[in-house]
């Protein structure tokens, strides 16, 4: 039986970097566990900030050009819930032609 949402600590993300983002954070993906204060929700933001803090300003002059999918879906608003076991994609822009 698992807890319910409330109860749980803190929320784990599968967060993934691609291409420049990649590069900058030094791993192809890592978990990023995120407390839940009082039980409170987790946001894209949270997620993005507990992301930065474990790496150096590479990764910090990259992010703020990047567009995210949470689960495959485009992230549009930072503040939106992100569930346990979530999967959040780092994309920078990419160059086309």
């Amino acid at each position: 039986m698992t807890a319910p949402p409330e109860q749980i600590k803190t929320v784990a993300v599968r967060v993934r970097y691609f291409a420049g983002a990649r590069a900058a954070a030094g791993v192809q993906e890592e978990t990023v566990r995120i407390p839940r204060p009082g039980g409170r929700a987790v946001t894209v933001s949270d997620v993005i900030a507990a992301a930065l803090n474990l790496h150096d300003e590479k990764l910090t002059k990259v992010l703020p050009a990047c567009s995210f999918l949470l689960d495959g879906v485009a992230v549009r608003d930072r503040g939106v819930e992100v569930a346990d076991d979530a999967t959040l994609d780092v994309l920078p822009p990419f160059a086309g032609g």
